[in-house]
């Protein structure tokens, strides 16, 4: 039978008082109670971390549907986010996965991030995902699950195969956005997004704020569940008192090419 959620919360080593958002895993019963107690304690870890980088989630309930595989070739091969009333996450792990294993994997800091935004049209999806695929590493970094050698590393081999990506594929990025799927664009949309969040980064810490910082405002003053691109830019744009991402957007929501960014730039992200 599967392990009432108030008893398995508990196992969290009093991470309850740091998460402000309720879990509800679906799924727990196929597991051992090993296993559940092992699966409820990634969850809380990760919500735990995300929440320290980005601040409380928007969402006092967050279900978690679980999908635990007897074969996978990395300990999360699959997430997605269930936009609905509340939002939710769905997740197909290794069931065999040690709580170490799960924790340095990168999917669920990726899924979480994406509830920070609203759900955007399909030509946007850039910015979505783009958020989602740099908060991850910001998010993993800040909570020190990677270095930052690591953080710099990923970021630079993501930003590449976007790169690589865009040789074969240059048609307007928020059309190819759209038809994400269907052309297997998903390496040029999502780091073309994560370049977009890495610039304006740069640039609010010119400011001497940051993008998780924003993000913290965002939450407590403008959430809503749906909204346009340049809805979500005109709001962030009013929160940082600049113009800093509607330059940004205009400059890439229809860009064929693909952004130079450095090293050293990189290295410079606080």
């Amino acid at each position: 039978m599967e392990l009432l959620y108030s008893i398995l919360f508990a196992l969290c080593f009093n991470c309850a008082a740091q998460v402000s958002t309720q879990i509800q895993p679906h799924g727990l019963a196929a597991l051992s109670d090993n296993q559940q107690q092992r699966i409820i304690k990634w969850l809380n870890s990760s919500v735990e971390k995300t929440q320290a980088s980005l601040g409380p989630l928007p969402h006092a309930l967050l279900p978690i549907y679980l999908h635990p595989r007897y074969i996978a070739f990395e300990p999360v091969p699959w997430g997605s986010v269930k936009r609905g009333d509340p939002d939710g996450i769905e997740l197909h792990f290794d069931r065999f996965a040690s709580l170490r294993q799960l924790n340095d994997d990168w999917t669920l800091y990726h899924e979480l991030a994406h509830l920070y935004l609203p759900l955007l049209p399909y030509s946007a999806f850039w910015l979505s995902e783009g958020f989602a695929t740099y908060m991850q590493n910001r998010i993993m970094h800040d909570n020190k699950v990677i270095n930052s050698g690591q953080f710099i590393q990923r970021l630079s081999a993501g930003l590449e195969r976007g790169r690589n990506q865009t040789r074969k594929m240059s048609q307007p990025l928020s059309e190819l956005s759209a038809d994400m799927w269907q052309h297997g664009a998903q390496q040029r949309v999502y780091w073309s997004g994560a370049a977009f969040f890495i610039e304006a980064e740069l640039a609010l810490q010119q400011q001497g704020s940051s993008l998780a910082q924003l993000i913290k405002r965002y939450r407590n003053c403008c959430y809503s569940k749906t909204a346009s691109a340049k809805e979500l830019i005109s709001i962030f744009d009013k929160l940082s008192q600049s113009a800093i991402f509607t330059t940004l957007y205009a400059r890439y929501y229809q860009r064929t090419d693909f952004v130079q960014l450095s090293r050293e730039q990189l290295k410079s992200l606080r």
